[in-house]
């Protein structure tokens, strides 16, 4: 509980000052959050007003993620609609990122590189920034890490992964990928078996988890479904949450797409689509359209859309800056994005390093880990000298190496593997989607869990 506090107070004080400072008028999406959570707040639900004959008609939504709003606009309903709300809100979200993510790390780490990591997370400058942005992603990433603690500190794995699905399907009203990691909670059965995660033979063991990896995606849903049929009512169709995936896919597959987002027009097609849920399904189509049509030119997007996602770290600062143009001089804009993309390059590759074991024994472990460590200083040395950075390999290792049986690898329970499914599934909805910066916010605190995690000694083999 000590650590927790003073995790909370050095991540606060930081968050808050930096709130009160720079915060300012919400932008960009922010613009849309904020105002959805100031109609819930008046009780007018999840909704604008479109004007019909000059009248004043209530208008529902659906086309961003609910939750987020709602979590707002309840804090707005008990304090007032004032501009501070959000500020402190905000900063206390974003400062109990550290303390879950000692909380999760200590279960899978020692106690002093759990502290380590959640430190990191307290005086990352990126996240600090980002309290003061009315934005998603530090909730979104909260919300997950809870359902994973939740899951790995049960004593009783079973009523762990229940728990933790219904809390990851809370935190999939904010952020609707969150369900991707819904059947790796499954992987809570497999502490007490063996360090190795994928091991052939075992076919009841794997049955098993089948099992709950099914009704941890089943239980996951249940918190969305009463949103899901709200939207059956009041729109014009069924959406599971919201209506942005047929968009994004759009945006990651059609003629004009670079990788990041671009704004999708009628010329480009969906002329004549009406309500929200049925252009997001035009939208959806015809991102699928395009992919079967020209599927090169799909895939040979993937490491654009991943290098805008993890190359660099610059959306706090222009976002800031697009709010209170005055307080962002040229110079000092610069020097806040190389800043802040300077330490995530840093800690991709900590990460990396997070994946390597110390081994001093056993010619197959030694030479295994040596191999791994070899190409990771490759990839360092690539992503470095490149004319232009290339650091989202770095991503992509970091999401797939702890899952391969290395000789020699380190223990990786589900209390660390569930923090590099979060990865994983992050690197995949942005390979197929679109890419930005700001979408890697979600797993910096894992990245801080597996920078501390390196050269840990070989896992020992379990009966």
């Amino acid at each position: 509980m000590r650590t927790a506090l003073v995790l909370f107070v050095a991540a606060f004080l930081p968050r808050i000052l930096i709130a009160h400072f720079l915060a300012g008028e919400p932008v960009w999406d922010g613009h849309y959050y904020d105002f959805g959570a100031h109609r819930i707040a008046q009780g007018l639900g999840y909704s604008d007003d479109v004007h019909v004959g000059g009248a004043p008609v209530w208008h529902p939504w659906c086309h961003y993620p609910v939750g987020y709003s709602a979590f707002l606009g309840f804090f707005y309903f008990v304090f007032g609609e004032r501009a501070w709300v959000p500020n402190v809100v905000n900063a206390a979200v974003s400062s109990l990122l550290p303390v879950f993510t000692w909380a999760l790390a200590r279960e899978g780490l020692s106690e002093t590189r759990a502290r380590i990591a959640g430190a990191l997370v307290a005086i990352h400058p990126g996240l600090i920034l980002y309290s003061a942005l009315v934005m998603t992603e530090p909730l979104a990433a909260l919300a997950t890490l809870m359902a994973f603690w939740i899951t790995v500190r049960d004593p009783h794995a079973k009523r762990g992964i229940a728990l933790g699905a219904l809390m990851l399907g809370v935190g999939a009203l904010v952020r609707p990928q969150a369900l991707l990691v819904a059947p790796f909670l499954a992987l809570r059965l497999w502490d007490a078996r063996t360090p190795t995660p994928f091991r052939i033979g075992e076919w009841r063991v794997w049955g098993k988890l089948l099992v709950a990896a099914v009704l941890a995606c089943a239980l996951a849903l249940v918190p969305v479904l009463p949103w899901t049929a709200r939207n059956c009512r009041v729109m014009d169709g069924c959406a599971l949450v919201s209506t942005n995936a047929g968009w994004n896919l759009a945006i990651g597959a059609f003629p004009r797409a670079t990788g990041r987002f671009e704004t999708l027009r009628a010329s480009d097609g969906c002329r004549e689509v009406t309500g929200q849920v049925q252009q997001d399904r035009c939208w959806l189509h015809y991102g699928l359209e395009q992919i079967r049509e020209h599927p090169i030119h799909w895939l040979s997007l993937v490491p654009a859309k991943l290098g805008f996602t993890f190359d660099h770290e610059s959306f706090p600062v222009e976002y800031l800056r697009e709010a209170r143009p005055h307080d962002w001089p040229e110079t000092r804009r610069v020097a806040a994005r190389e800043l802040l993309t300077a330490v995530h390059r840093f800690l991709l590759i900590a990460a990396l390093l997070g994946c390597i074991a110390f081994v001093r024994k056993g010619r197959r472990p030694v030479f295994a880990q040596g191999l791994l460590a070899a190409l990771s200083a490759l990839l360092v040395y690539v992503a470095v000298t490149s004319p232009s950075p290339t650091f989202w390999p770095l991503a992509v290792a970091c999401a797939l190496v702890p899952w391969l049986p290395i000789p020699g690898r380190s223990e990786w329970s589900s209390a660390l593997l569930l923090p590099v499914s979060l990865l994983a599934t992050t690197v995949f909805a942005h390979a197929v989607f679109f890419g930005e910066d700001r979408y890697h916010m979600v797993v910096t605190p894992v990245l801080c869990i597996l920078a501390v995690a390196g050269l840990r000694k070989p896992a020992m083999r379990r009966a």
